[in-house]
């Protein structure tokens, strides 16, 4: 199946080399297999093949890039039993457990959202993502837990797609973070881009990337003996970047608890509670929840609003916390 995607180049993105465009602009690509790409005669600048990812990109210029997806038959349906919110003809809410990843790529064909949606409901999923990611509107990271919308059909796909696109799905998160973000209520407005040094991981930027949009809101700090400052913060996406809530946070100066890409390295306690530190390293990746999904029914065009309850291993530590607090 070949995925074309096209862009328009604006102003800020004007004299970038074609290929760290193309990095900056799609995501689960990384630049060396873009630049094959494009050598493969596989993207056009305003309608003509080019196979130099040197080439220097132009206000207004027009590109289409076609992904072929060589890898589509490995992926093979999985049982696995999947935590479903809701459902019906057009779409299905469910809870995602942290440790599962959304969809096959990068050599992970196994154990995926996807395939346990081909176990379940076959060729009843969207396609517009093509057949890597069938049904998939939305992600969330491997090691966050949380609410998605899966889409049943194109039509459902679509309309939920342009509610992404017009920043009018709700979606908030609950996380816990090492200290005090200040302000502890706010907007957190910037671009995201790849970080130069470690292409599997994000960062903020002056100059090149996606715009990213996090509101957020301390809802406890807990202050307690023998163990560093800890905050229950509420986070509400206007867009969804890779890793944004990770990112923006650690752009703040602070990181979840559990993140093991993002958080502070050998952060050393000279005292520390032993039921806390038990609990910190049950965690098993960032403590971070997709709590809220709110949007407009594709076909009924009700308002919907699904909750989640937090993963056992963040509930443990926000119950110890409460009470060490109380």
């Amino acid at each position: 199946m070949n995925n074309t995607i096209k862009f328009s180049v604006d102003a800020r993105n004007s004299g970038k080399r074609l290929d760290i465009f193309l990095a900056e602009n799609i995501e689960n690509y990384t630049r060396s297999f873009l630049k094959k790409i494009i050598e493969n005669n596989q993207v056009k600048l305003n309608n003509v093949s080019l196979i130099s990812p040197s080439t220097k990109i132009k206000y207004k210029d027009q590109i289409s890039v076609k992904i072929i997806q060589k890898d589509e038959k490995k992926i093979i349906p999985n049982r696995i039993e999947l935590d479903i919110v809701y459902e019906d003809k057009d779409i299905l809410v469910l809870n995602k457990p942290k440790g599962m990843v959304v969809h096959p790529g990068a050599g992970n064909y196994q154990k995926t959202l996807v395939n346990a949606l081909l176990y379940k409901y076959k060729k009843n999923l969207s396609d517009i993502n093509g057949s890597l990611r069938p049904g998939i509107v939305h992600r969330i990271d491997k090691e966050t837990s949380g609410l998605l919308v899966i889409a049943k059909n194109n039509s459902a796909h679509a309309n939920l797609g342009n509610q992404f696109s017009k920043h009018t799905i709700k979606r908030k998160y609950l996380c816990l973070s090492w200290g005090v973000v200040r302000p502890q209520k706010g907007k957190i407005n910037t671009l995201i881009t790849r970080d130069k040094k470690n292409r599997q991981l994000m960062t903020v930027s002056d100059f090149n990337g996606k715009k990213a949009i996090t509101n957020y809101k301390t809802l406890k700090i807990f202050n307690i003996k023998d163990i560093p400052k800890i905050s229950l913060i509420e986070c509400e996406l206007e867009t969804g970047r890779t890793h944004q809530i990770r990112v923006h946070l650690k752009y703040k100066g602070t990181s979840l608890l559990g993140d093991k890409q993002y958080g502070k390295k050998n952060i050393k306690f000279k005292k520390i509670n032993d039921k806390f530190l038990v609990n910190l390293n049950k965690l098993s990746g960032q403590a971070l929840h997709a709590k809220t999904l709110e949007f407009i029914h594709p076909t009924s065009k009700k308002w919907m609003t699904f909750n989640s309850e937090l993963p056992s291993g963040f509930k443990n530590i926000l119950k110890l916390l409460e009470n060490l607090s109380s």
